[in-house]
């Protein structure tokens, strides 16, 4: 074989070589659960490739570079087996100690700031959520921690790590955010701590039970008011009516006294003697002059005494 020919079978091959890489690498597919960007020269292009067929340049003027549109899953304080690792540790507000446990789900929803905008986009989503936590764990006092507070640190590390990550354009969103366990980092520690917590729980039974007391109380007193405006009330209602029927009377006696002065004065002797002396024999007399009148004490008749006549006792002293 001549060199001529041998060039000629190897151009031939390499053509051939050539072609079957166009026609393999013209044409692409994407499942579901997939999206694709296309590289043109490595640079991207605009827009995501939907499911389905698709065609491109041949390889090395385009080639396509494909993702997951399933969630993924960020265990922060826990390696990738799921098994426990070294707890997160922060420090609260109060200078207290906290363990801390964090799993974060997100997807890729612009392939090609994934791809080009950081070099290790999990990296960057791993100290954005450390961050978060820390931030808000280090703004909080250990008891809403560790209580009833949960939620609301949960909520705060989510709003704080969707702001973080929309600010580092790494392609990434946040789905959801959950604080699985926030502890206190050894026994002696939980120990002291459940002390202080009982502590605290018997103080707050202690307060409430004295403000069950003062509002008894306070209702007592409350209703010890009333009663006794309500006897005021009536004592001025009685002592209103008592007044008035005093004064209606006296106006009544006025009138009577204006008309007959003598009768209505003899009378109203009488009746205050009556009152005056309730128990005693009252005797009114017309006396003419003549006869001494001798009222015992004892009994209800007048004895008249009369004297002896002077003449009769001037004989008998004779004799």
């Amino acid at each position: 074989m001549s060199l001529r020919q041998f060039n000629k079978w190897t151009g031939l091959v390499v053509v051939g070589v050539l072609l079957i890489i166009a026609l393999l690498t013209t044409w692409y597919t994407v499942d579901e659960s997939e999206q694709a960007v296309v590289l043109t020269f490595g640079k991207a292009e605009d827009g995501i490739t939907e499911p389905g067929l698709h065609f491109k340049m041949p390889w090395p003027i385009q080639e396509v570079e494909k993702m997951s549109k399933e969630t993924f899953s960020l265990d922060f304080g826990f390696d990738d087996s799921g098994e426990e690792t070294d707890k997160v540790t922060m420090i609260t507000g109060d200078d207290m100690i906290l363990q801390a446990d964090l799993v974060v789900q997100w997807k890729i929803t612009d392939p090609a700031a994934y791809l080009f905008a950081s070099e290790k986009p999990e990296q960057v989503l791993f100290n954005a959520t450390s961050s978060s936590l820390r931030g808000v764990i280090g703004s909080s006092e250990i008891d809403e921690a560790l209580t009833s507070g949960k939620a609301e640190i949960e909520n705060e590390v989510r709003e704080g790590l969707v702001s973080l990550i929309d600010s580092y354009e790494i392609g990434v969103s946040i789905i959801d955010v959950r604080l699985q366990e926030v502890d206190l980092p050894n026994k002696e520690v939980r120990s002291a701590f459940t002390k202080v917590t009982d502590a605290r729980e018997q103080k707050q039974s202690k307060v409430n039970e004295a403000e069950k007391y003062a509002n008894q109380k306070r209702e007592e007193a409350l209703g010890e008011k009333d009663a006794i405006i309500q006897r005021a009330e009536g004592a001025k209602v009685e002592r209103i009516q008592q007044a008035t029927g005093g004064v209606a009377s006296f106006n009544a006696l006025l009138e009577e006294y204006q008309g007959n002065e003598t009768i209505t004065r003899e009378r109203l002797v009488m009746e205050t003697l009556e009152e005056v002396l309730p128990e005693a024999n009252v005797y009114i007399m017309n006396d003419d002059g003549n006869t001494m009148k001798y009222l015992p004490l004892n009994q209800g008749t007048v004895q008249n005494v009369v004297p002896p006549n002077s003449t009769e006792d001037e004989e008998s002293e004779e004799s």
